[in-house]
């Protein structure tokens, strides 16, 4: 399933709107990317999104 495995943020639905104001179904999906961390010392792939890789690069060094 598509999510962050650090805010647990995924896909959430709503609805397309049309001039006509039709309601139509769609989704919004979070901006997920495969990245590869260090935690303890140990190299580990981790799917994030985007906000949290921003935070943890302005986070200082261990």
């Amino acid at each position: 399933m598509a999510k962050c495995e650090i805010c647990g943020k995924t896909t959430v639905f709503g609805h397309n709107r049309s001039f006509s104001q039709r309601a139509t179904n769609r989704a919004f999906y979070p901006n997920l990317q495969r990245v590869t961390v260090y935690e303890n010392g140990q190299r580990v792939q981790k799917t994030l999104c985007t906000k949290c890789i921003r935070t943890m690069a302005k986070l200082p060094k261990e």
